[in-house]
């Protein structure tokens, strides 16, 4: 397919317009609904990720808008996360909000690239415990980022989160501020206790709101939000400094792989949640893209699918992209008429929402059903989000699959097995029990089932302990693979047999199998004696014949 056609794929279609039209009046209350939501919550992220209020609302306003329309599901609803948080806070530590903002920029070109490669597909690989370990971490590093703000102290210095958090608890012990602890935890648990009564109905902005007032009404000493613009900034490109984007291409690669898997996950998450909806993965990752590549330029920040906001779309009754665009129109208008009364917002407020969200994304049961699964199950869900809390969310994740992928292939190499096989339904011609007997004395046969793999050390013990005999049959017609350690592990044991003074002869082997086995010379010294044999009956015969030769039969 040309590149035309391919470009043709990842743009929006004729029916998602018709989509939009359906049942508008659903949408709209669906993005109402949604929007509520979002705006603490894009405040928060924007000021957990260092470049404040204002960056965090433009990204919900740009990022949501771009998304909603290229990307590949209608009830997604984007903008910035706490996860992308977590990743931003130690760049912007490093290369300050210009370096952020490039990276966000470098992410979009990224994610169309991706796109354009058909990267979408292999999202669904990544191990069910991978996610549950990677969402529990960000759940962990999200509450603890919260700290300084719900206990009312500055923000210490440190890269870690723990450490961070550690030091804002030993600057609260010094000089404790009630007030802001208060108001956080109210709000949490305001926030937390309502959505188990009425889930519909949207605590987190009547929490912040009706904080605001008793805020302002008492004259409480508290730190607000501060001064935002009144509007959108114009689109510029006046941070990008083109020395810096060969050293700021590592964190480019991290956001751009964390928005495609949060945005992925969140997309799966709405289809499951939808009755007939069915994401386009390369189109996600298209939209995503363009997303960030423009959010950057009116100093948003980089933004992926959030579940949280999804999920609530979807409950609420969006049919279609329309409630995702309306989600971000109601921000938008929301910028530039009360930019003077979202400035009063307390941070402890927001940040007592936050720790909500932090504690709702913890699926409980869901933990504890993956922990007690399978062992395996339960090593990479730990090792997912201890990683996720001491590294950064996509070493966190690519350590997970790898470990996961370690563990699936060694339970795999573990299942095969060593048989030994009777050799009368095998030998033709009939024979009497005197004979059979003999015969059972001298010859054994072996069937090696499964793969034959790295773990194939097991098989060398085995064969290591066969009792003494003449001839050893070793039938791979069951060999579903081979590779080299087991390649290897195979050969040391006909040797070692062959050094005991046992003739080794072969059969069944796959035709897949002998590149391998022919590089490594496993079978080479067998092949020039005629030791190797297409059939087991044919390997039989031989064995009789030699036996015959050597005067044992």
């Amino acid at each position: 397919m040309n590149v035309l056609g391919r470009s043709r794929e990842l743009l929006p279609a004729r029916g998602d317009l018709a989509a939009m039209l359906h049942q508008p009046r659903r949408d709209l209350l669906a993005g109402l609904t949604v929007a509520i939501v979002a705006l603490p919550l894009a405040l928060g992220f924007g000021i957990s990720s260092g470049l404040g209020a204002a960056a965090g609302l433009t990204t919900a306003v740009v990022a949501g808008a771009l998304a909603a329309v290229f990307g590949g599901s209608s009830l997604q609803v984007s903008g910035p996360t706490g996860a992308m948080t977590v990743v931003l806070v130690p760049i912007m530590h490093a290369h300050g909000a210009s370096g952020v903002l490039t990276v966000g920029l470098l992410a979009g070109l990224i994610l169309i690239g991706l796109a354009v490669a058909k990267a979408g597909r292999y999202m669904a690989f990544v191990p069910a415990p991978v996610v549950e370990g990677f969402t529990l971490g960000i759940a962990c590093v999200i509450g603890l980022q919260q700290l300084p703000a719900a206990l009312g102290v500055a923000i210490p210095d440190g890269d870690q989160v723990v450490v961070i958090a550690a030091r804002a608890i030993a600057s609260f012990a010094q000089h404790p501020h009630w007030i802001a602890a208060a108001l956080a935890a109210v709000v949490a648990a305001s926030i937390l206790a309502g959505a188990r009564i009425r889930p519909t109905v949207p605590f987190s902005i009547l929490a912040v709101v009706t904080s605001t007032v008793v805020v302002e009404v008492a004259g409480l000493d508290v730190a607000r939000i501060g001064e935002l613009p009144a509007g959108i900034p114009a689109p510029s490109l006046s941070f990008l400094d083109l020395s810096t984007v060969w050293s700021l291409a590592g964190p480019a690669c991290a956001v751009a792989a964390l928005a495609a898997l949060e945005s992925l996950l969140s997309a799966a998450v709405a289809d499951g949640m939808g009755v007939s909806h069915r994401h386009d993965p390369d189109r996600e990752l298209f939209g995503q893209g363009l997303a960030n590549l423009v959010t950057p330029l009116f100093g948003g920040v980089p933004a992926t699918g959030a579940i949280a906001r999804t999920a609530v779309n979807v409950r609420s009754g969006a049919g279609s992209r329309l409630a995702a665009l309306v989600h971000a129109a109601l921000l938008a208008a929301i910028v530039y008429t009360a930019a003077p009364l979202v400035e009063r917002i307390p941070l402890a407020a927001l940040a007592g929402v936050l720790l909500a969200t932090a504690v709702r994304m913890v699926e409980v049961g869901s933990v504890r059903a993956m922990a007690g699964a399978t062992r395996s199950d339960a090593i990479v869900l730990a090792l997912t989000a201890a990683a996720t809390l001491a590294l950064d969310l996509v070493k966190a994740v690519i350590l997970g699959l790898v470990v996961a992928g370690a563990l699936a292939l060694r339970a795999v190499a573990r299942s095969a097995r060593l048989r030994q096989m009777p050799l009368h339904p095998d030998l033709p011609g009939d024979h009497t029990a005197e004979e059979r007997a003999l015969l059972d004395e001298h010859i054994v046969a072996y069937r090696i089932d499964g793969p034959l793999l790295f773990a194939a050390h097991r098989f060398l013990l085995e064969l290591s302990e066969v009792a003494d005999v003449s001839v050893v049959i070793l039938r791979m017609s069951a060999v579903s693979a081979i590779d080299a350690s087991g390649a290897l592990v195979l050969k040391d044991a006909i040797e070692k047999l062959q050094h005991r003074g046992m003739t080794v002869l072969v059969s069944g082997i796959q035709p897949g199998h002998h590149r391998t086995l022919d590089a490594l010379d496993v079978i080479k010294h067998l092949h020039a004696a005629g030791h190797v044999f297409p059939h087991t009956p044919e390997a039989i015969q031989a064995a009789r014949s030699h036996l015959h030769h050597t005067g044992i039969l």
